[in-house]
């Protein structure tokens, strides 16, 4: 089946996207073979660390503990950075953040920029502003490099492409480089190198995001395994990084943890290839870097879930291993959850920065099973996060009257045992009736939401009640 085009991916409402996902053979392809190396990977990685358990909670305390004391450690943040010469910008919104490196780069006369991987920019969409303001825009992650030339989205928080197939970037580079086609990862890799190194030399100034700010140094933190980020921050005189102000780890300590179970849990590393500290810009005597270091500290919603009930998913390293272990996000993909952030928590993230009312559709896109909670480094408590804001969304707007009603009716017959065992009879013989060699494949009236995109099994004969009284009862007479 030919792959839908990526605005189309992205378009419409949820479900319109789950169900183009769902009719995505070549997506779930690859959604299963990469998902389930991650997490053979991560699972290898952890092995590797000794007091594993113990790591995880002392990176989870670190991190919560800079959640609860934001505000001062931002401020001492802001002082160490401001003491190290490099210059703070604050930013309500994406388009105040957009505005500001606009500015920066009027400033600096800057006509190229050279990008790292941030999902902050994707957050709010820096790469169109820049470009409308006559500033040319180069990702030189090998992921979000493919993602811009094929016009697309990144679709999971570390891989992004993971919804793409060699052949598919194969064709892309083709198409857009006017490269002969090939499905080879090394000559396409060695493509996308050859295209960039020019871009560095040539580009005024590197924009990255920034995994962690250590509060104690004054610190910038990003993690890397392409080598990508280390010529985005030295090579370009000027260096913005974009950072959401929840970025933060208390000390020095907290940040070796942090990284200790971030790669174990993202791609089974005992650690990046490149972990690179940036604490300001070329200081006199210096042979290379930045001239200017700019901070962008993004709220964009932030605040408002730092005072509500979900203020924990700020505590999130982004690894990218709740997405690997979703059972939702492993059939659907990335894209179908609409936004910058997906899987579990996209479905937390995206309703708090963006609003509740528009996304409400996502707190649903789980099956509540807490392979989330169990593979998160920091164990954050995804699930119950999750019935938190379809609780909220509840109140928001309530359920059509018709599923009220519905519910009513159940809770009246559930709690009523015979009349329970009677329905229960009457419903498995009804499906019976429907079934074809043990399976039902277009249910009638709300059932058919079920089997518009898988097979309904026919229940059992005899239900696990029946089956229950009938082993006590053998049990009694063999007694």
């Amino acid at each position: 089946m030919t792959q839908p085009a990526a605005h189309e991916r992205t378009a419409g409402d949820f479900a319109t996207r789950v169900g183009l996902a769902l009719a995505d053979d070549n997506l779930r392809g690859a959604l299963d073979r990469a998902s389930g190396l991650f997490g053979v990977r991560r699972q290898a990685g952890l092995a590797t660390l000794e007091n594993a358990d113990a790591v995880r909670d002392a990176a989870r305390a670190g991190r919560l503990r800079a959640i609860a004391h934001l505000a001062e450690y931002l401020e001492q943040f802001e002082k160490k950075l401001l003491a190290n010469g490099v210059q703070v910008h604050w930013a309500d919104t994406p388009e105040e953040a957009n505005r500001i490196v606009e500015r920066i780069a009027a400033a600096t006369h800057t006509k190229r920029v050279v990008k790292s991987k941030s999902m902050v920019s994707e957050e709010t969409h820096l790469n169109a502003a820049l470009e409308r303001a006559g500033v040319e825009v180069v990702e030189t992650d090998l992921g979000e490099y493919i993602v811009q030339l094929a016009n697309d989205r990144p679709s999971h928080i570390i891989a992004p492409i993971i919804h793409m197939t060699r052949q598919d970037v194969g064709r892309v580079m083709e198409r857009q480089l006017r490269v002969p086609y090939s499905d080879d990862t090394q000559v396409l890799a060695a493509t996308a190198r050859r295209r960039l190194r020019d871009e560095f030399l040539r580009a005024d100034m590197g924009i990255t995001g920034a995994n962690f700010g250590v509060v104690e140094t004054g610190s910038i933190c990003l993690v890397t395994n392409e080598g990508n980020g280390r010529m985005v921050t030295t090579l370009p005189r000027i260096h913005v990084a974009m950072m959401g102000i929840e970025k933060l780890v208390p000390t020095l300590a907290d940040l070796d943890r942090c990284l200790q179970v971030l790669a174990r849990s993202a791609t089974g590393q005992k650690l990046t290839v490149y972990t690179t500290m940036i604490r300001g810009p070329r200081a006199p005597g210096d042979p290379d870097g930045p001239g200017e270091v700019h901070v962008v500290l993004l709220d964009n919603g932030r605040s408002r879930i730092l005072a509500g009930e979900t203020a924990e998913i700020l505590a999130c390293i982004r690894c990218g291993a709740c997405l690997n272990a979703c059972p939702v996000y492993r059939t659907i993909g990335g894209h179908a959850y609409g936004d910058t952030y997906q899987g579990p928590v996209g479905a937390i993230l995206t309703p708090g920065l963006r609003g509740l009312q528009e996304w409400r559709a996502l707190p649903d896109a789980s099956s509540l099973c807490g392979a989330c909670r169990d593979v998160c480094p920091v164990r954050l408590d995804i699930p119950r996060m999750l019935l938190t804001l379809r609780a909220a969304a509840a109140r928001e707007r309530p359920e059509p009257r018709s599923l009220a009603a519905a519910m009513k009716a159940y809770a009246w017959v559930a709690t009523r045992p015979r009349v329970y065992r009677a329905v229960v009879r009457a419903g498995g013989w009804w499906l019976r009736r429907l079934a074809r060699n043990g399976w039902i494949r277009k249910a009638p009236g709300l059932a058919g939401g079920w089997t518009r995109s898988r097979d309904l099994r026919v229940p059992a004969a005899r239900t696990f009640q029946q089956r229950w009284r009938a082993w006590q009862r053998r049990r009694g007479r063999a007694a």
